[in-house]
This record gives C-alpha cells, structure tokens and sequence, in this order.
C-alpha cells in the first residue's frame, strides 16, 4: 500500500491517537458481553518469498491461497477492485479455505474511484451478488474511496449505502483530508455511517495520521496497519494497538479485522505472528500464529 508512506519516518509521532469521544459510548450500546470473533491477515496470498517460511518448500504457487487459509483467519481481498469475480472463481475462493475463514473484498474501483458512487447501481448490485457467494465465508467488503472524494459528496455516500443489502456487511475507507481537518464534517460522515449500520476502516500509516481518527460506528473494527520494514516501531505501535484493542473488547467490540502490511509484504507474516502473540498474551485469546515450514539442512537426516 504506498497511500501514506514515507521514506524517512525518525520525526513520525507513531503515538496512537486517544478514542475519538463518541467510540466507547457505541461499543457499550452492543450489549451483553458475547466472545468477540479476532480475524487477523495480510493483504495477498500469493507471494514466492514466503515459499520454504510460512509455506512448504514443495508448494505449487496455484496452492497459495490453500496454504494461506491454514496459516490465517482473514484476507484484504484487493483483486475485486480491479475486476468483479466470476461465479466459479468465487466458489473455488470459498472451497479452498476452512471453516471459520472470511474474505474482505474491496469494492471495484469502477464503483469507488471513476464514478465516485455515481450512477453505480447496476455494477454495485453486480459486485455484491458476487461476494454474496462467498455465503459464511465473506467478512467485512470495505469501500476505499479515493483521496478526492470530499465531504461536499457526503450525500452521494448516503445514496450509495442505502442501496447496499443489509447482508453485505461494509466499511468505509476515506482519505481526503477535509474529513478530518473540519469537525462539522467528520460529525456529519460518522452520523451516516452509524445510521446505515456501515463501519469505519482505520488506517495506520506513517504519512497520513489524520487517518487515523479512532471512531467506531459499528461494534466492528477493521485496522489496516503499514509498517516500515520491522522498524522497532513496528513492534512498539502493535503493542500499542494491543492495548488498546482490549480496552475496546472490554467495552464491548464484538469483530475485529486486523491487516498487517509490509513492503513487499515478505516481512508481513512476521509482525502477524507477533500481533497475534500479543493479542493472545494480552487478551487471553487462542488465536493461532502462523507455522513455519523449516526445511531440514543437507546432512541432518542421516
């Protein structure tokens, strides 16, 4: 993901923002406590570093969602913004990883950035009819909208969420600054999204930590985490995030999705493992880390 990124990150305040005031107030409407569903992954499944680490030496690359599903929960489904899914691929997705295994498309690009909501209805009721056959298998869809969609299209968002199936579970990416720089307007954005029941996507990125506005509208959570190469911040903004998450789960979030995102992604896996150890750790959770598939040196067999 480059939205956001920096070369240089030694004058990045890394801090984590406090809650936004209106976040723990919607989390401690969701009930009484129910155990909360952790889905942790990466944004690909395909990738020849990981071949001999987290994927057997063996592996045929055809295989590599197969071998991701058993190593983790959840993925950021990052193809369906290029093109819409056919039925056979959506059911060969769906057969192909466990039980208990959620795919987050993002929505197509057609929809989100070239139209920019507009007049979409035919090919959003495509799109979602597509996912919709992933059945148990389809996690949060997520709308990344682009970094010109501004607070002046807020009713072109209404439209296009009330036109959403209520069995499509979705959250909402934004990246123009004015959404965050003008209260009145982040106060007007959280109030549609809270009332047509879709989810903010919190995005931790060196270079944009307006992003970054820790408001909840759902008892849902989607976080897209961008590290910087296993930096020592890496490790310390998980922790922080860890902390933080289980502040959240005690007030009541139910779901969490959790992407961690390297350069490259060949490091990804690593901070993975190291979330879910925190979580697990912190939380009390038994989430799974990821297996390593170490290959025996010359020798050692005999």
């Amino acid at each position: 993901m480059d939205f956001g990124k920096l070369q240089d990150i030694s004058s990045v305040d890394f801090t984590l923002p406090p809650n936004h005031p209106d976040t723990l107030p919607l989390l401690q409407q969701s009930g009484s406590y129910i155990k909360p569903s952790v889905y942790i992954g990466l944004p690909v499944w395909v990738n020849k570093a990981w071949v001999g680490d987290i994927y057997p030496s063996s592996m045929r690359e055809k295989d590599s969602l197969l071998w991701y599903g058993k190593q983790f929960s959840t993925i950021e489904l990052n193809s369906t913004h290029y093109h819409i899914p056919s039925p056979d691929t959506i059911d060969r997705w769906r057969q192909t990883v466990p039980q208990g295994f959620t795919f987050c498309p993002k929505f197509p690009q057609l929809i989100s950035h070239e139209a920019a909501l507009r007049s979409t209805q035919d090919i959003t009721a495509a799109f979602c009819g597509a996912i919709a056959g992933l059945e148990d298998k389809l996690g949060n869809a997520f709308l990344q909208l682009s970094p010109s969609f501004s607070p002046r299209q807020l009713p072109d968002l209404e439209i296009f969420l009330q036109f959403i199936p209520e069995s499509i579970p979705i959250t909402v990416e934004l990246r123009h600054p004015a959404w965050f720089a003008d209260s009145g307007a982040s106060r007007e954005l959280f109030e549609v999204l809270e009332k047509h029941k879709a989810g903010t996507v919190l995005t931790d990125v060196a270079g944009r930590r307006d992003v970054l506005h820790m408001r909840l509208t759902t008892p849902s959570a989607m976080v897209r985490f961008v590290g910087n190469g296993l930096h020592p911040t890496d490790y310390t903004r998980i922790d922080a995030w860890v902390e933080r998450l289980q502040q959240w789960f005690d007030h009541g979030l139910r779901q969490l999705y959790f992407f961690v995102h390297e350069p490259d992604n060949v490091l990804a896996p690593e901070l993975a493992t190291y979330l879910i150890q925190q979580l697990n750790k912190v939380c009390g959770f038994d989430l799974k880390p990821p297996k390593k598939y170490v290959q025996p040196v010359q020798g050692e067999l005999f």
